[in-house]
């Protein structure tokens, strides 16, 4: 496989396994994240365009937000009148 960068095709991941959140809805309005074949990270693509760009984070990037996430650091933006 060739050397990840951000906004590659993700169709240039074959056999990455996508994954897409349990809370996901019928409207399509979805991300997908699959682990990177070399283990030092993910790739993020929308799930409407699979062979569109990618994402791509480190390891720690993804724990990072992750625990922001959990935290509630970002529940602000959910506010549409910010």
């Amino acid at each position: 496989m060739e050397q990840t960068y951000n906004g590659m095709p993700a169709g240039d991941l074959p056999g990455v396994p996508w994954q897409k959140s349990r809370r996901s809805n019928p409207s399509g309005n979805c991300v997908e994240l699959a682990p990177l074949p070399d283990g030092a990270g993910f790739a993020m693509r929308n799930s409407r365009d699979p062979e569109g760009p990618a994402l791509i984070y480190t390891y720690d990037e993804i724990a990072a937000f992750i625990a922001g996430a959990r935290d509630g650091d970002f529940d602000n933006l959910l506010d549409r009148n910010h």
